[in-house]
């Protein structure tokens, strides 16, 4: 079978290795498309680990950093009761970039990790579930802290998880969801998968947008950037809670003029329920994840997808492992 390898910079190649073989509670999976994860091939092409402590060595392990797969059981494990031979099935969960990824004709993956998936769908609108896992392990907080349905909702950044933000929050019956993205084709696809306005947060007007201490125009939100200029604007925008997404890399201040109201809201990390919630929207029309997906490419090509990416002229790449 096919299988990426990726070297430093842009260097990338297809190897030819044997098709892996489940073990025990595993299956195989025949990968019908896989989803580029921008914060995973971005930070791997200019060896910028994403959290502290990681390091990158090159060459990867094969078929890593992909993780957001799609596709159909080829073959089951001993002990595997919940999985057949041709469920269709995404990648729920990463297991970590020490085992092969999915950037392959084939993969293997615990049963734990897999989630079946609507027939009739193309790979683009299933690939990315992992993603639409995570961004639902918040929204199943904000649930519980009652900061969506009936609420003015803020989405700040636009990126693949921020247009699955604004799905999640329409779903959920927010009243309005406004995004904010410094892109312009990154906010016209927000108002195409249903926020009612976008802006560049950089030109805020004043009187439509008011900022603590003088006032607030979103009763809650969620970040999807992780940096501390977008967390703190969205914290001045706020009234009730902000949902801390993006993956954090400096550190916030929560000034005075936060205090009183505001709340905050960590995250609980990956989990089955999350991917279980994310696969229900999907099954009810409420979450076109194939609407984040901008190009279609062979696995081969990976490099130029990545370009795509870095010039910010992609979304989502999907990756076809057998074109």
């Amino acid at each position: 079978m096919k299988i990426l390898s990726i070297g430093s910079g842009r260097q990338a190649e297809l190897l030819d290795v044997p098709v892996p073989q489940p073990g025990p509670g595993e299956a195989l999976v025949r990968i019908e498309g896989v989803t580029t994860c921008p914060q995973w091939d971005l930070h791997l092409r200019h060896n910028e680990p994403m959290f502290v402590g990681h390091q990158f060595h090159y060459p990867y392990t094969p078929g890593q950093p992909g993780h957001e797969a799609t596709g159909r059981i080829e073959q089951v494990g001993d002990g595997v009761a919940g999985l057949r031979v041709g469920d269709r099935v995404s990648v729920w969960r990463d297991p970590g970039h020490d085992v092969a990824g999915c950037y392959a004709q084939y993969a293997v993956r615990p049963e734990g990790h897999l989630i079946k998936v609507p027939e009739g769908l193309p790979a683009a609108a299933t690939a990315p579930v992992e993603l639409a896992m995570c961004v639902g392990a918040s929204f199943l907080m904000l649930k519980e802290m009652d900061a969506v349905r009936g609420r003015r909702f803020g989405v700040m950044g636009l990126g693949p998880a921020g247009l699955v933000a604004v799905q999640m929050a329409l779903a959920e019956g927010a009243r309005e969801v406004v995004g904010f993205d410094l892109s312009p084709a990154r906010r016209a696809k927000a108002l195409e998968v249903g926020a009612a306005s976008a802006h560049d947060p950089r030109e805020l007007p004043a009187d439509q947008f008011p900022r603590r201490p003088s006032g607030t125009c979103l009763d809650c939100g969620i970040d999807c950037v992780g940096a501390r200029a977008s967390v703190q604007l969205l914290m001045d925008l706020t009234l009730d809670v902000v949902a801390l997404f993006g993956v954090q890399r400096e550190e916030y201040t929560f000034a005075p003029h936060h205090y009183g109201w505001l709340r905050l809201c960590g995250y609980r990390g990956h989990h089955l329920e999350a991917a279980q919630y994310a696969v229900s929207l999907i099954e009810a029309g409420k979450l076109d994840l194939a609407a984040l997906v901008t190009h279609t490419l062979p696995l081969a090509r990976y490099a130029e997808g990545i370009d795509l990416l870095e010039k910010q002229e992609a979304i989502k790449v999907l990756l076809d492992p057998w074109a």
